[in-house]
């Protein structure tokens, strides 16, 4: 293995938490997340020669990530929809733990009812960015950026409250 590969895989390791996220952000099915996560690391790969290191590697892998993951699920779109079947388990949660795993299911339900756009401003909020980060990183201004956040959470909030879920 070669030291820019050892390098490569290091940086992925490291941050391959966003890379999940953003799977389920874009993605429904399990084996469908799976996809689109070995997509983004396939181009991750495929344009790493480009990182110059101006801005962080975790900044940098998020803008090929999202931008991966929208060219992606325009193309999984013109795929036959599918359905999951639903579980016989359906019922009280048994701990916390659980509780809080069918409301992040919940989350990332609704949020897969947002447009692309609204994903990514979601996404970078929750990952702690600024409004300026935001702008810089989708290509909008720092003020375009607030609205369409705040937009993208209202719709999102709304979402959730029509699937039933209650604050």
């Amino acid at each position: 293995m070669t030291n820019k590969e050892a390098e490569f895989l290091a940086r992925i390791q490291t941050h391959k938490g966003i890379l999940f996220k953003i799977s389920k952000m874009y993605m429904d099915h399990r084996d469908d997340q799976d996809d689109l996560f070995q997509e983004i690391i396939c181009q991750l790969w495929k344009v790493y020669d480009t990182f110059r290191g101006d801005a962080q590697f975790s900044t940098w892998m998020y803008r090929v990530a999202v931008n991966t993951a929208i060219a992606y699920f325009k193309k999984e779109k013109k795929q036959p929809a599918r359905y999951d079947l639903p579980s016989d388990n359906i019922g009280e949660p048994e701990s916390d733990a659980e509780l809080k795993e069918q409301q992040l299911a919940h989350f990332y339900r609704a949020l897969q009812k947002l447009d692309k756009i609204e994903k990514a401003l979601v996404f970078y909020h929750l990952e702690g960015y600024s409004h300026a980060e935001i702008g810089r990183n989708i290509g909008i201004s720092e003020g375009n950026a607030r609205v369409k956040l705040s937009r993208a959470k209202t719709k999102l909030k709304d979402i959730i409250e029509r699937q039933g879920y209650e604050f």
